[in-house]
């Protein structure tokens, strides 16, 4: 028996919903046009909610006057307007902040696509609505279906008037759920013409404009499709997050294609309303070629049509770039599976549509398996395409240099032709002025090159063609020639001169890429957050040409930490969208949908663990393109990545200094619970017998104690001072009082300390005859070499051998501890001289046993201008040797 498997949940459905966690719900009453009743609905609704034991306050609703909805208003809890200067006169608007600061489970606030007035902190009330939804307060909100961006030009068609406040259909599918309050038309008229829904002269008016009863019928059918496509959304919605399978297939994908022309945002909104209709997800490119160089009016037309895009909803918008458009969009679509291409009609004129030369002709005769969309725009004279507006838009140089210098190279041309004619017979000397054309197409580009063709025709002609002197051709196959040399020359001209524009865009583009390769080589080098924000204002400003400022958080304030030109502080407007970018995680400022009257552009700086700043761009009204945005987003995500880095590396230096801290504490602690406390508790032990018994002693055991605790007490003495001195050397303030030392007598000193310690190895020492003084300080030197000495006593052996050697090398004196013990660990000889470096004794060295006695021993010859060093094995395996080597300045008298 087959098993079958359990239907799962959609992964992305149920992170839709976890998105969702957390954020208020969003309710729109949606109508076919005003008067339907969609105010008086929500109110009704309301009021139920209120009276269930709903938090229920109303925040804006617009009643028109209307009788029977401001009697529903009773009750309720309305918050108050807040007033907005505009030209002049006071507009009331809804008052975010006080609704954020009352904070109810529900607040109704009317006209979803209302438009507020400039100064407002959003421009739309939409926007209004999504800071409250993301607060966590639910929202319920009323709305027109003429208002909807995808179906704007729709509206305008049926009805005749272009539709101002518009809501993204993004913001719209946002919605949690969709009442939609209907009415027949004669209903509505009925309402109208009893001034249920405008004053009796505002009536008549809309009868005649708005209120006809077709348009009536068709926006009631669009509000009816759209409300079912909803429902048809959220079926399919709950089913993939409850795991019901159903019947779906694979679905459809869609791709439009924007150009320059002003039909492009038609053509975007019929691929919105297509993918609707079909339930497709879809996406929105534009093709360039390499070397075309867009004016500024076509870059606005197209950063429009695919800012349009991304409001309606389109998955992507991207920008490609190649020769062949065709083949890139086919090649595209392949990689994307999208089996619908949506393009708006050719404008390349009758020629290209007879020779099939146009886009839609070219995608329908090689795509495969791909639908073709073509919108035609509805006012022809749009894709009339006259000469002089093509040329206008042409890169022509602003100077008329590049076509004087074209004209004298085809006076050169005449000139070299005219010598070499006189001189040698030539047949054709047409290649001479293909000389002239190339040299202008390559030196300044097709225009001038354009020109040169055409003055080579003309002087070649009149020059070099029978009867010369004239533009008469006698002979027609000389007339043949001459149009063939003058349709060469044009092709050459046009292939050289693109050819030079596109190594031209090439070179800048290596250019700009080099620049942002060194910039994030530099960001790598900056050691804190503040070094590279400095760096980043520098490098945006010299990239757009615009000041640009770096904010970072400061104790939960946004300070200016970096900015170029240098700027001292930021104005209201400017600070305010500032900080929204930081607190919202979204762009702010000019240019946007939140503060777009201030006038900088404000830009996250986002890491792996959250915001760390914001950037901004001072724009002045004047706009960013979308290569200049792409370009500055790209620059604030490698100065967040390098915030990052500086950030993680401090926590790294923060944490290896806590733990080699923790290291240092702990040693010492046990250094001193073990060490310390073995001499202590002699002394306590000897005290405590001479206390106890002290006269009943024999006077010989008495003074074997005192002498116990004479010697304990130096050595805790020594070691007290070992720190000490470990402390001194480690803050550079080791004072050194020198004096001319003898060697041997020094080792003398050292030899007999070790013995009265009670060292048991044997000793020798072995002197250089006629080896000079050394200039140091006797005592800090006598402990360096004790140290050493007591090393060596500890961890070579009871029976081991302790040489004592010293020689000269050059302008140095070396001083050498050798032992035949079982010598120095590989793992622990990199790092002997460091601090609490510890052998596999645990009985303590030189420093008694703190670890700190070839550490000072390293500092005090450091702080004599010598070096020291370590070597192990020294012969048969075994043993180690430790040498000074102190520097002779110069010598005893």
């Amino acid at each position: 028996m087959a098993l079958t498997e359990t239907p799962r949940a959609s992964p992305d459905a149920l992170l839709t919903l976890a998105n969702r966690e957390g954020r208020g719900r969003l309710k729109i009453f949606l109508g076919a046009a005003p008067g339907v009743g969609k105010t008086y609905a929500m109110l009704q609704a309301g009021r139920t909610a209120r009276e269930g034991g709903t938090d229920v306050v109303i925040g804006l609703v617009e009643t028109h006057g209307r009788q029977e909805t401001e009697e529903l208003l009773q009750g309720f809890e309305i918050l108050p307007r807040l007033s907005v200067p505009y030209r002049g006169r006071m507009v009331q608007e809804f008052d975010l902040d006080a609704a954020l600061l009352r904070r109810p489970r529900l607040i109704l606030v009317d006209e979803y696509a209302h438009t507020n007035a400039p100064g407002s902190r959003h421009p739309k009330r939409w926007q209004d609505i999504e800071e409250l939804l993301a607060t966590g307060i639910d929202v319920w909100t009323t709305l027109n279906i003429q208002h909807l961006e995808s179906l704007n030009d729709v509206i305008q068609r049926i009805t005749r008037v272009r539709v101002r406040e518009t809501v993204p259909d993004t913001a719209f599918d946002e919605a949690d759920e969709l009442v939609l309050v209907d009415l027949p038309p004669d209903e509505l008229l009925k309402r109208l013409a009893e001034g249920k829904v405008y004053v009796q002269d505002t009536a008549a008016r809309a009868v005649d404009n708005f209120f006809r009863p077709n348009n009536l019928v068709a926006l009631r059918e669009l509000a009816l499709r759209r409300a079912a496509e909803r429902i048809d959304s959220d079926l399919l919605e709950r089913m993939q997050s409850g795991g019901v399978e159903g019947p779906w297939a694979a679905g459809e994908r869609i791709l439009v294609c924007v150009g320059t022309d002003e039909s492009s945002p038609a053509v975007v909104r019929h691929a919105k309303r297509l993918a609707d209709a079909i339930g497709a997800p879809w996406l929105a490119v534009t093709v360039e070629r390499p070397g075309t160089i867009l004016d500024n009016e076509e870059r606005r037309r197209v950063d429009e049509a695919l800012q349009l895009a991304e409001r309606l909803g389109a998955e992507e918008t991207k920008t490609l770039v190649a020769g062949d458009m065709v083949q890139e969009l086919l090649r595209f679509a392949r990689f994307e599976n999208v089996t619908q291409i949506v393009v708006g009609r050719s404008r390349g004129g009758l020629w290209s549509e007879l020779v099939g030369h146009s886009l839609p002709h070219q995608l329908v005769h090689h795509a495969e398996d791909i639908a073709i969309h073509v919108v035609t725009p509805k006012d022809g004279q749009a894709r009339k395409v006259r000469w002089w507006n093509r040329i206008s838009r042409m890169k022509v140089s602003q100077s008329w240099a590049p076509f004087l210098w074209s004209a004298l190279a085809v006076a050169a041309a005449i000139v070299i032709g005219l010598a070499m004619t006189s001189v040698v017979s030539l047949p054709n000397v047409s290649m001479i002025f293909l000389v002239a054309v190339l040299f202008a197409a390559v030196r300044f580009g097709i225009w001038p090159a354009v020109v040169s063709s055409i003055l080579s025709f003309l002087g070649y002609n009149f020059f070099f063609i029978d009867p010369v002197y004239t533009f008469t051709v006698a002979r027609p196959h000389e007339l043949l020639a001459l149009f063939i040399f003058l349709g060469a020359a044009v092709l050459t001209s046009a292939i050289a001169g693109r050819a030079r524009e596109q190594a031209s865009a090439a070179v800048s583009r290596a250019r700009a890429t080099r620049r942002l390769y060194e910039f994030t080589r530099r960001l790598s080098s900056f050691p804190d957050a503040n070094a590279v924000a400095e760096g980043a204002v520098v490098e945006l400003n010299g990239y757009l040409h615009r000041p640009a400022a770096i904010l970072l958080p400061q104790n939960d304030i946004l300070e200016l930490a970096a900015s170029w030109p240098p700027e001292d502080q930021l104005d209201t407007a400017s600070a305010s969208a500032a900080r929204w970018a930081y607190e919202k995680d979204e762009a702010a400022g000019a240019g946007t949908g939140t503060l777009p009257s201030a006038r900088w552009l404000f830009l996250p700086l986002r890491s792996s663990h959250g915001r760390v700043g914001v950037m901004g761009l001072a724009l002045d009204g004047n706009m960013l393109d979308s290569e200049a945005r792409t370009l500055a987003e790209t620059v604030t995500e490698l100065t967040a990545a390098a915030m990052e880095r500086a950030r993680l590396a401090r926590e790294i230096t923060a944490a290896h200094t806590a733990t080699e801290t923790e290291r240092v504490r702990n040693t010492l602690l046990t250094s001193i619970s073990h060490d310390f406390r073995t001499p202590l508790a002699s002394i306590l032990g000897a005290a405590t017998s001479l206390i106890d018994y002290g006269p009943r002693m024999p006077e010989r055991a008495r003074q074997d104690l005192l002498d116990q605790v004479k010697d304990e007490a130096e050595h805790l003495d020594r070691m007290v001072r070992n720190l000490l001195s470990m402390t001194r050397v480690e803050a550079g303030a080791l004072e050194l009082r020198r004096d001319w030392v003898d060697v041997r007598e020094a080792f003398d000193r050292v030899v007999a300390l070790a013995r009265r310690r009670g060292a048991t190895q044997g000793f020798r020492v072995a002197i250089e005859p006629d080896i000079p003084f050394v200039l140091a300080d006797p005592s800090l030197l006598d402990q360096a070499l004790a140290n050493i000495v007591g090393n060596a006593v500890r961890y070579a052996g009871p029976e081991a051998q302790v040489e004592l050697a010293a020689h000269q090398e050059g302008g140095e004196i070396v001083l050498c501890v050798t032992d035949n013990g079982p010598g120095i660990s590989s793992t622990l000889l990199p790092k002997v001289f460091e601090k609490f470096a510890r052998g596999r004794e645990q009985d303590g060295d030189g420093g008694e046993g703190t670890g700190l006695g070839l550490a000072i021993a390293k500092g005090i010859v450091d702080a004599h201008g010598g070096s020291i060093a370590a070597e192990s094995p020294v012969a048969d395996g075994h043993g180690a040797c430790i040498s000074i080597r102190l520097p002779l300045k110069e010598t005893k008298p």
